[in-house]
């Protein structure tokens, strides 16, 4: 089931299934186009698969938006251990909630986009890593396997191919930490998720230090349409080496929140306006996190631009995990940096000094700011401590904290000004009225 109603200027590719009845079997999957792709893939060569995802110009869903057919071309083959297909379903950047949809609506695509990675490196095993909280997702998932093993679509001598791929659901333990690829696997092989030093990546040592194809699930679902189209028709419907669509998880002071399929490159103020139904309430907008919690703040007047990677890294933000967080008039942008940083310094794994000190001490100095203790060298204090955690850090987690916070303190000193004023008329003795 969806959680909004569709949109007109919705285009539709991986969401497409979504509103059909009982979408989740294997027959309405048949019915539409279902496993035409794998089976088109058992007669290319695995060069053939790549180039067609390099034409797509398909970057990861995930966050980080590195280019999939790229990703795909580093893996080794033909070396004689065993290789692996990994399904990032974490999904635990606050504001994004798109994975669940694909896995809650529309398993076998997911599942047909995983088999065409293991068929082009050869793997013989997949596993869905799925985010603790979506552990009611497992039994959709579970189901839906077992009809792809009765029809023969997993398993043994899948369609008459000679290979073999067996595909496994795997959850975690609601860690933000194990979103990062190597946390995941060391989490996936019973061990604390904590990130591993790189290089080697994934791609050469992942699971089990084995080669390893790692995306994260809106990524696998876009493979059987680019195969079926071809990579150029994908292409075309997004802006250059931003193809395709993705689905925007829109939320915040609109009228109508949810989760929405756009081209890529459409225009953020047209998706809070047009398709999200306006500012609610009639206020003005003053500010959107475009990306996820991680990404940082853009000004209401720095939102007429397109909605992909490349428009948003010149806008010094980021398009992330797909999750966008509208903000209006009456917001309180230190009370957001500082419920940002909260949220940083729980699932902080402690791994590296530079995180677990940065973001305690940033909690620390935002929460008294806050409570209206604060001071005037507390505003450079935090820009500071922000910048000394950025880049230092073993994994992407202390950037992820740092980048917002130096985003609020840029964008919106003037409110930690305030802030300071009227901490300083708390703290004057107020004289008795005789």
């Amino acid at each position: 089931m969806r959680y909004n109603e569709p949109s007109p200027l919705e285009t539709r590719i991986v969401s497409q299934r979504f509103d059909l009845p009982n979408p989740t079997s294997i027959d309405t999957y048949l019915a539409n186009d279902g496993y035409v792709a794998v089976k088109k893939a058992f007669e290319m060569t695995p060069e053939q698969i790549i180039e067609e995802l390099k034409t797509s110009a398909l970057r990861g869903r995930g966050g980080a938006g590195f280019p999939a057919g790229m990703k795909w071309s580093f893996v080794p083959r033909n070396t004689g251990k065993a290789s692996y297909i990994i399904c990032n379903s974490d999904e635990s950047e606050p504001a994004t909630c798109k994975d669940r949809l694909l896995m809650e609506n529309d398993p076998h695509q997911l599942f047909e986009g995983m088999l065409i990675a293991g068929w082009t490196i050869r793997a013989n095993k997949g596993y869905i890593f799925v985010r603790g909280e979506y552990r009611y997702l497992i039994e959709i998932l579970e189901r839906a396997i077992a009809e792809a093993y009765d029809r023969g679509y997993l398993g043994k001598n899948i369609l008459g191919s000679g290979w073999d791929f067996d595909l496994y659901t795997h959850t975690g333990a609601g860690a933000y930490e194990c979103g990062e690829e190597t946390a995941l696997l060391e989490s996936l092989e019973g061990k604390r998720g904590v990130p591993r030093l790189k290089p080697p990546f994934p791609a050469v040592a992942g699971a089990f230090q084995a080669p390893t194809i790692l995306n994260n699930c809106e990524t696998f679902s876009a493979v059987p349409w680019i195969l079926r189209n071809g990579g150029q028709a994908f292409a075309d419907l997004g802006t250059p080496k931003n193809g395709g669509t993705r689905l925007v998880c829109i939320s915040g002071h609109v009228n109508r929140p949810g989760v929405y399929e756009m081209k890529m490159g459409y225009n953020i103020l047209a998706l809070i306006n047009d398709v999200a139904g306006g500012m609610r309430n009639g206020k003005k907008l003053k500010a959107v996190i475009p990306g996820g919690s991680s990404s940082p703040v853009l000004r209401a007047d720095e939102c007429d631009i397109p909605y992909d990677f490349d428009s948003l890294a010149k806008a010094k933000s980021m398009a992330g995990s797909g999750g966008l967080v509208v903000l209006d008039e009456d917001t309180d942008m230190v009370a957001v940096a500082l419920r940002t940083i909260k949220f940083y310094a729980h699932e902080s794994c402690g791994w590296c000094i530079p995180c677990r000190e940065g973001t305690t001490w940033l909690k620390k100095i935002l929460t008294r700011f806050h409570e209206g203790g604060g001071r005037p060298e507390d505003i450079d204090l935090i820009a500071e401590l922000a910048d000394n955690m950025l880049g230092r850090t073993f994994c992407a987690l202390g950037d992820a904290a740092a980048m917002p916070t130096t985003g609020f303190i840029t964008k919106f000193r003037n409110e930690f000004e305030e802030y300071l004023k009227k901490s300083h008329v708390a703290r004057v003795p107020q004289l008795a009225l005789v």
